[in-house]
């Protein structure tokens, strides 16, 4: 699933800390970086976010209610 125009990031990763399953960034390159690690989410963030606001990223999460709390968020974004 692709999600845009994050503005909330504290809030962003408090969705993705609070799902059961695996969620995953896909890079640019094709790589998946797992966002429940901590240090996953530093450095992913740290080359994507300079602006104050994620414009898209590429995420796959594994849990239907966890597609169902990503999507929740950014329809509440």
């Amino acid at each position: 699933m692709k999600v845009q125009n994050i503005t909330d990031i504290d809030k962003f990763f408090k969705v993705i800390d609070s799902c059961a399953g695996k969620v995953e960034l896909v890079t640019g390159e094709g790589d998946r970086l797992n966002l429940k690690s901590k240090l996953s989410q530093y450095v992913s963030m740290a080359n994507i976010f300079s602006d104050g606001t994620i414009a898209e990223l590429e995420l796959i999460a594994y849990e239907p209610e966890d597609i169902t709390r990503l999507v929740s968020f950014m329809m509440e974004s």
